[in-house]
């Protein structure tokens, strides 16, 4: 992999989390009732206190369900932030970022380019993450965040929509993921694109070996403007 150099167009770096900046195995956790397994929730009807408790735990065993399909529903997202909000506030859960993440986010900012993040989790569960991770609170290193409310990270209009947010136009954007449809879809709106490379990413095939431009730490990342 080596060295990538950044175009020199770029003004903005837009990050995923999960396989990027986080580890997946740290992220995994997180709505149909027609997929096989589902565990569906009855009406409650009123009978008492037995059937109020019957109704709690088809709750709790249905989002154990979706949390073990990796379920992006909103309605799922928003109770997962309210729970990390609590573990993380109490301190008994910390965002884990790999250890070149926050020295190269540094250096980019220092060379002026402006860093946001870009994740199908919710804005409030990415603030979470950064704000009590294992370097600490760096929030102060994103000039914002992104989630699926604009877009599914695989529809080539989000990310104009992000651009036009931003202010600036799509090719001033390096998009690093370790998602190659979420690169794609990135690329056919003109920015650019990198693949994270990271233990315990998904394999990639060949042919996208080949294809984009890879890279398996932040540092490899080179900025013609910081020299």
């Amino acid at each position: 992999m080596g060295a990538l150099p950044v175009p020199s167009e770029v003004r903005a770096i837009l990050l995923d989390i999960e396989g990027t900046t986080t580890p997946i195995a740290f992220v995994q956790a997180l709505e149909d009732s027609s997929l096989e397994g589902a565990v569906l929730i009855p009406l409650e009807s009123g009978s008492g206190e037995e059937e109020l408790e019957r109704v709690i735990q088809a709750v709790v065993d249905n989002v154990h369900w979706q949390m073990s399909l990796d379920r992006k529903n909103t309605a799922l997202k928003q109770l997962q932030g309210h729970i990390w909000r609590t573990a993380y506030a109490a301190g008994h859960v910390k965002g884990k970022v790999f250890e070149d993440v926050v020295p190269a986010i540094r250096k980019w900012r220092e060379a002026g380019m402006k860093v946001y993040i870009y994740s199908s989790g919710s804005i409030e569960a990415q603030k979470l993450l950064f704000g009590y991770s294992t370097e600490g609170d760096i929030l102060e290193l994103f000039d914002g965040h992104f989630d699926t409310t604009v877009g599914p990270k695989v529809e080539s209009e989000s990310y104009r929509r992000i651009a036009a947010s931003i202010g600036c136009a799509t090719n001033n954007i390096l998009f690093l993921t370790d998602v190659p449809r979420e690169a794609n879809a990135a690329e056919e709106a003109n920015a650019h694109v990198a693949v994270v490379i990271r233990p315990g990413n998904a394999g990639l095939t060949d042919d996208e070996k080949s294809y984009y431009s890879l890279i398996s730490s932040f540092t490899e990342l080179f900025l013609p403007s910081s020299t």
